[in-house]
């Protein structure tokens, strides 16, 4: 891959993985409402589950491609990683 080119598919898996905890987490009202529909919102200690995963998910993702991301890459995944802790934390 060339460097400074993030790579479509894995910006949007990232942004995928963020949305799915920021939403169980209530932070996304479109995906929310539709998490509510489904259950999840309606139970916190599952929609903590769903947003931990995600994080654990994402930080398996940075640790496997440690190295192999360009730098765009590399912050989109950072930001998100440490967005979702600090939202875990609360």
């Amino acid at each position: 891959m060339l460097r400074g080119m993030a790579n479509q598919d894995f910006v949007g898996l990232v942004n995928m993985l963020e949305a799915t905890a920021d939403a169980a987490l209530g932070e996304l009202t479109a995906a929310s409402a539709l998490l509510r529909q489904g259950g999840l919102a309606s139970d916190p200690e599952r929609a903590r589950q769903t947003a931990q995963r995600s994080l654990r998910l994402l930080t398996m993702l940075a640790e496997k491609t440690r190295g192999n991301l360009d730098m765009v890459e590399a912050d989109l995944l950072t930001g998100a990683i440490s967005h979702l802790r600090s939202q875990l934390e609360n």
